[in-house]
């Protein structure tokens, strides 16, 4: 079952791809469309980002997990290398739930 599950995923993935680079020609967006996009992909990858830094298994992940988001959230922006980053990151929240914060 769960390979047939796995296997329709895939294939739903790679008709979607398909289609945009079959269909790019055919369709002609309205240009609002056209400068919404960016806007809407860069929407949902926040969207992401943020359930993922403030929820775990459908509830609260506490205070260290988003504060370590929050540091390398700043170095990434001060345009700090990406190993300081996510070893920053890492280490922020580590040191917080050492010390006891949820």
């Amino acid at each position: 079952m769960l390979t047939a599950v796995i296997l329709a995923l895939a294939a739903g993935t790679y008709g979607f791809r398909v289609a945009g680079v079959l269909l790019r020609d055919r369709l002609d967006l309205p240009e609002w469309a056209r400068r919404l996009l960016p806007v809407g992909a860069a929407t949902l990858l926040a969207a992401l980002a943020a359930t993922a830094a403030l929820t775990e298994a459908g509830g609260f992940a506490g205070y260290a997990r988003p504060a370590g988001v929050l540091v390398g959230l700043v170095l990434a922006w001060r345009r700090a290398p990406f190993v300081l980053v996510v070893v920053a990151a890492a280490a922020t929240t580590a040191v917080l739930r050492l010390l006891g914060v949820a």
